[in-house]
């Protein structure tokens, strides 16, 4: 449970709304965000590091470890679309939030409000793309690779702890 490991870092769950882009509720039963030990430990690292160069920012985390049942269900929502490429399938094995080491995240200010990013969390399209000018979006890399997460080139809001090679070797699915 991050709140567990660091409580100062913020946590929003949009799956566990209808804010998201299936537009309904996908995670009826999860009200916390979990990651792997090591995960936790290290995204808990980056929140010190983001504190060290902007004490008044916080991380906000909008979706951590997620069950195979609802890596189905998004999938679902995408197969045979465009926006396919965006969402793992869950019969190559899913992706790092199914292992629990995969978090998606952003930054807010003191008051809680998003920093702006350049596109919303979960925009399937080019904006979601790393792009190097965005002050933000460089600052929440820097903490995280500097944290030893690895980065996501189309979405900018997604860190992994490993490779997928490395997930599917050392751990076991969600169910």
């Amino acid at each position: 449970d991050i709140g567990e490991v660091d409580p100062t870092i913020a946590v929003h769950l949009v799956y566990a709304t209808s804010d998201n882009f299936a537009g309904k509720v996908l995670y009826r039963d999860i009200r916390k965000a979990f990651l792997l030990p090591e995960a936790a430990g290290r995204l808990a690292e980056a929140q010190r590091k983001l504190k060290l160069l902007r004490p008044e920012l916080s991380l906000l985390v909008y979706d951590a470890a997620r069950p195979m049942k609802v890596q189905q269900e998004m999938w679902d929502l995408v197969k045979g679309t465009e926006n396919r490429v965006y969402v793992s399938n869950p019969r190559n094995g899913g992706g790092l939030h199914n292992y629990g080491a995969a978090v998606d995240l952003t930054l807010v200010d003191s008051l809680g409000h998003v920093l702006p990013m350049g596109s919303e969390f979960d925009y399937f399209g080019e904006e979601a793309i790393i792009l190097p000018h965005l002050h933000n979006r460089r600052l929440l890399r820097k903490v995280m690779t500097d944290a030893g997460f690895r980065v996501l080139p189309s979405e900018w809001w997604h860190f992994n702890l490993m490779s997928r090679a490395e997930a599917r070797e050392r751990l076991k699915v969600i169910e």
